[in-house]
């Protein structure tokens, strides 16, 4: 299952889940059912159409990677083994039983890649460092080799004038930490805050700008909740107190940053969807709140207010997170900017059989579809972007991601034609034009992604990269869209 699938997720989903104390074996999730593709393909979604527009030269452009899904090497240089090393290696877990030991190879051709990335103009890189390749088993001394590598990485990106955007944890918890209890344990939370003191003391003079956890909202609920994702447990309680110890650690880990390079920014970035109730009724809007609590502010209210969102955190939910006294003071911190990944709309209704939650989901249907079935409907984007910035009224925003599949391969000359691709960014790329000019304080766009790679559950199946990359020569060739993001990064200038 694709990663961002949680996106679409009905009647198994949150409500089954999230609020109800049911073990999850045997619970039939969407994610089986088989989607539908519309082959036709609009310039851009019904909606309001992407308007020529002039963003300011300080805006910066980039995409984004991760370091499982692109760099390989899974044992070289005294990396310990992860969670995703073990959950790939187990047979039925991954489609077409694919691992990350390889990918792209960019552990061995970074500075192919960067570039890759200077060829196209970017300004902004934003890539993930692999806690084992740190620390192999999650704790003690750093392996000097794991840190030297980065610190190559980054010398090649400021080689390149690219700013990099760093994120501490991308999904990669160190196997012998999961033996210990994972998230779930509060140990954990403490494991990481030194693990980020690490980075921050031998990095922190190259690093501006930290991105601590990426979607912490999915990784927690695929990787505890519905066992889909690494570790593979599917555990109501696990699941929730997995999301307070990341937000335990969220908030110890800013204040690492903060002590070691007080100029530095921190904050992360969490996967949103526009929550939209499928009727005006009373019931499905108060449905879509409970279920936007979580999706969009479950890491981002804690931090900036010192609470979980009340419309899903009862007294009862937060007991059985296992919150304690002084929790929401050390959770919470002024975090600098907002980190946003969005992919996707999420329709919203009440359902009385759901559990307390009471709420089921589903994907929009009135725009044209990309080929792993996702809505593409850029008014979404927008919609949520303005919502964000009067809810957090932030110093910034930073666009983490936003991308789409289409498994579009070379021509007889050679060339990579993604015409659906130019048009997705556009339509997007004019949603956040539309937020910008109305003031919401965008300050970066990192499109997912760099290259075409590992797509988790998924493997090889989804490209979403600017960069084709045959897997077999790990040959990479850029894509017309590449071409066409590399003219708007030079210019800033959407057509």
């Amino acid at each position: 299952m694709d990663r961002r699938k949680f996106f679409g997720v009905t009647a198994g989903g949150i409500a089954a889940t999230l609020l109800t104390k049911t073990n999850l074996h045997g619970i039939a999730l969407p994610f089986d059912q088989d989607v539908k593709f519309q082959p036709d393909y609009l310039p851009f979604a019904p909606g309001v159409p992407p308007a020529p527009y002039q963003f300011p030269k300080d805006f910066r452009w980039g995409s984004a990677t991760a370091a499982y899904q692109v760099e390989g090497a899974w044992k070289a240089d005294g990396k310990g083994e992860s969670v995703w090393d073990r959950f790939a290696h187990t047979v039925g877990k991954i489609k077409g039983a694919a691992t990350g030991d390889v990918a792209c190879d960019s552990y061995y051709r970074y500075k192919e890649d960067i570039a890759l990335a200077k060829s196209l103009n970017l300004t902004s890189y934003r890539f993930s460092i692999s806690w084992p390749r740190i620390q192999a088993n999650g704790t003690g001394p750093a392996n000097p080799k794991g840190l030297d590598h980065y610190k190559r990485v980054l010398e090649e990106l400021h080689k390149a004038n690219i700013h990099p955007l760093v994120t501490m944890y991308h999904w990669e918890l160190p196997q012998a930490l999961e033996d210990k209890g994972g998230w779930p344990n509060r140990d954990t939370a403490g494991y990481f805050a030194d693990y980020a003191n690490i980075l921050v003391k031998s990095l922190g003079d190259q690093v501006n700008t930290w991105c601590i956890f990426n979607e912490p909202n999915i990784f927690t609920w695929l990787g505890y909740g519905t066992g889909i994702h690494a570790p593979g447990r599917t555990d109501w309680n696990d699941f929730m107190k997995s999301t307070h110890v990341v937000n335990l650690a969220q908030g110890q880990a800013f204040r690492a940053i903060k002590a070691a390079t007080p100029k530095a920014e921190a904050s992360s970035a969490v996967t949103m969807a526009d929550c939209i109730p499928r009727s005006s009724s009373e019931a499905d809007r108060a449905a879509t709140d409970r279920y936007e609590a979580y999706r969009d502010f479950w890491f981002f209210d804690p931090a900036l207010k010192g609470e979980y969102p009340k419309p899903l955190a009862t007294d009862e939910l937060l007991q059985s997170m296992g919150v304690r006294p002084g929790d929401m003071e050390v959770i919470r911190v002024p975090l600098d900017f907002i980190g946003i990944n969005y992919y996707d709309r999420c329709v919203c209704f009440a359902a009385d059989a759901n559990g307390p939650a009471k709420v089921d989901t589903q994907q929009g249907e009135q725009g044209p579809k990309t080929e792993n079935g996702w809505e593409v409907w850029p008014d979404g984007y927008y919609n949520l972007l303005t919502k964000v910035n009067a809810r957090y009224k932030p110093k910034a925003i930073d666009i983490t991601e936003n991308g789409c599949a289409y498994n579009d391969v070379p021509d007889e000359k050679g060339e990579v034609p993604d015409e659906r691709r130019i048009a997705f960014f556009r339509g997007y790329i004019g949603a956040v034009a539309r937020a910008h000019k109305e003031g919401v304080p965008i300050r970066s766009y990192n499109a997912w992604s760099l290259m075409d790679n590992y797509e988790w559950a998924e493997g090889y199946s989804q490209r979403f990269g600017f960069v084709f990359v045959d897997f077999r020569t790990l040959k990479r060739t850029v894509k017309q869209s590449g071409k066409w993001y590399a003219q708007l990064a030079a210019t800033g200038k959407l057509s």
